[in-house]
């Protein structure tokens, strides 16, 4: 399948490049005024009516391969297995850890028993000594100022 979709890809990315250079070597309108007053230009290559003929229906086939293979890839590109969808990053968060039963009857049977607490810390040492209260500054009220 990956092989047919690359084929396909090369498809059309030859009929673009060929659909680009055909329109390029097309000559305008305006052209054919100049052959007529004897410039042989435009008719060098496939003749002064065949040339309009020949690249017009090159380019119309290759507009068609394009079109089929873009169809062919919208085709294969819709179709593909994905893989399953997925909640992103949130999928990777843990749920918090429950706090452990305090019966052993509401623990989950077959479950290792939870370990035990921790010791509490030691008690703080008196070696350091407290911080005096600070001492209450008197509150001066403010000067009036002589109103006017």
């Amino acid at each position: 399948m990956n092989v047919l979709f690359n084929l396909i890809v090369v498809v059309q990315v030859v009929s673009a490049l060929a659909i680009i250079g055909l329109v390029l070597v097309q000559h305008g309108k305006g052209a054919d005024m100049g052959a007529a007053f004897g410039s042989g230009a435009s008719g060098s290559l496939f003749g002064a009516s065949g040339s309009s003929n020949f690249l017009s229906k090159s380019t119309a086939v290759a507009a068609a391969v394009f079109f089929a293979s873009t169809l062919a890839l919208a085709y294969f590109g819709s179709n593909r297995p994905h893989a399953g969808v997925s909640g992103g990053v949130m999928d990777n968060v843990t749920a918090p850890a429950k706090a452990p039963a305090a019966n052993p009857a509401d623990a989950v049977p077959g479950a290792a028993p939870a370990p035990a607490p921790a010791p509490a810390a030691p008690a703080a040492t008196q070696d350091v000594p407290q911080a005096a209260p600070a001492a209450a500054a008197p509150a001066t009220p403010a000067p009036a100022t002589p109103a006017q």
